[in-house]
């Protein structure tokens, strides 16, 4: 599945009901350097990339960044799994 894809229609999803919050996909080789730069308000790893999530886990806790996995019955770009995704990063973002 394409990140870009889920983050482009979990952002027009966010649009469609008024929300503030844009979802943007990057490589998880960037994601070190996307964390050191606070590029984010939460990040999200993807079910693809899930054996990366400890390591990259570690180094957001140590800069004080929220991180989540995306559980792979969320990452589906169709109405309902795009829901589930949305309310999982509301939920991330309320929480912080």
């Amino acid at each position: 599945m394409s990140s870009s894809l889920v983050a482009k229609k979990v952002t027009a999803l966010f649009q469609t009901a008024g929300k503030a919050i844009e979802v943007n996909a990057t490589s998880v080789y960037s994601g070190q350097k996307a964390i050191e730069d606070d590029q984010f308000d939460l990040y999200l790893v993807s079910p693809q990339t899930s054996m990366f999530f400890d390591q990259l886990a570690k180094f957001a806790n140590r800069m004080h960044k929220p991180i989540a996995k995306i559980p792979p019955q969320a990452y589906v770009p169709l109405p309902q799994q795009t829901q589930m995704l949305a309310d999982l990063i509301e939920g991330h973002l309320e929480n912080r």
